[in-house]
């Protein structure tokens, strides 16, 4: 069972969440050999062993008993991580990260949409609004890279599709049973079972030391520290805010690429994800003035 916290500090979760998971394209600009489904496979498996070390640290023996009460639910939630941890990674293999993230800006649209249909949650104006805007800023962002898209970048964006349609199933189960089952265990149910199935594609490795390296800091503190501290903060936060907050990664992404890899954000990305930006604080700011 997750404990409910204050609204403010679940968005301040998210906020750090969102922030850790946009680390990843900065960080795979620096490995050396490593690629696509090996580096899927290494990601996961690393944030499976985050978790469990994190469980274990905290319930010892207990480890399994968590395990299993987390139960249908749990097993649901898992499975979702574990469609996003490798769709998202299979996707980028066979298109640009600029149209994998336009399938990932939708997520804020499946999520309300589930919402309303499987909660029967009211969904606020002010946040329709807020997701029509991030939706056309991401889209403004990623202006231009839709044109000369091959089959192979066609099925990458149909894959990519799979991030978001899982994470707002996901969201949805976090806020059905989030209250009642403890959903931590999800996260390295989701890890394990991605890594599980990505081990027959990976092997034989190539990843050298340094990129193992790389790969145990994205599997911990990218994937496996992030996703906790989402679960931590699903129960006081609306399905489609979750959605929302989690673009952050989106837009963080560029900023950290320029910084530590030396990639000039285009203008059309600094014009969207203004617009993106000013959605979140706005829907943030009247959400907090409605409580």
């Amino acid at each position: 069972m997750s404990k409910k916290i204050s609204h403010r500090h679940a968005v301040i979760l998210m906020i750090c969440a969102a922030s850790l998971w946009s680390i990843a394209g900065v960080f795979t600009r620096h490995l050396e050999v490593a690629r696509g489904v090996e580096v899927t496979f290494w990601r996961s498996f690393f944030a499976a062993v985050f978790v469990a070390g994190a469980m274990i640290s905290q319930y010892g023996r207990g480890f399994v008993a968590r395990l299993t009460a987390s139960g249908k639910l749990g097993f649901i939630s898992g499975c979702m991580w574990a469609i996003m941890y490798s769709c998202f990674m299979i996707a980028i293999t066979m298109t640009t990260v600029a149209n994998t993230s336009i399938m990932e800006s939708l997520a804020p649209l499946f999520t309300a949409f589930l919402a309303w249909l499987v909660l029967r949650e009211k969904i606020p104006v002010r946040t329709w609004w807020a997701i029509v805007a991030a939706v056309a800023g991401m889209a403004w962002m990623f202006v231009g890279s839709l044109s000369e898209i091959d089959h192979r970048g066609l099925l990458g964006m149909f894959i990519g599709l799979g991030v978001p349609l899982a994470s707002s199933v996901n969201m949805i189960t976090m806020k059905k049973g989030g209250h009642s089952v403890d959903l931590i265990p999800a996260v390295f149910l989701g890890g394990s079972i991605s890594a599980i199935a990505m081990l027959p594609f990976a092997m034989p490795f190539h990843a050298s030391l340094h990129d193992i390296l790389i790969l145990a800091i994205l599997g911990f503190f990218q994937l496996g520290f992030p996703c906790m501290l989402m679960v931590r903060a699903a129960p006081s936060l609306s399905a489609p805010e979750i959605a929302l907050l989690s673009l952050l990664e989106v837009l963080l992404a560029p900023i950290w690429a320029w910084l530590g890899a030396g990639e000039i954000p285009a203008q059309a990305t600094i014009v969207g994800g203004a617009v993106v930006l000013i959605s979140l604080v706005c829907n943030e700011i009247f959400a907090e003035e409605v409580e």
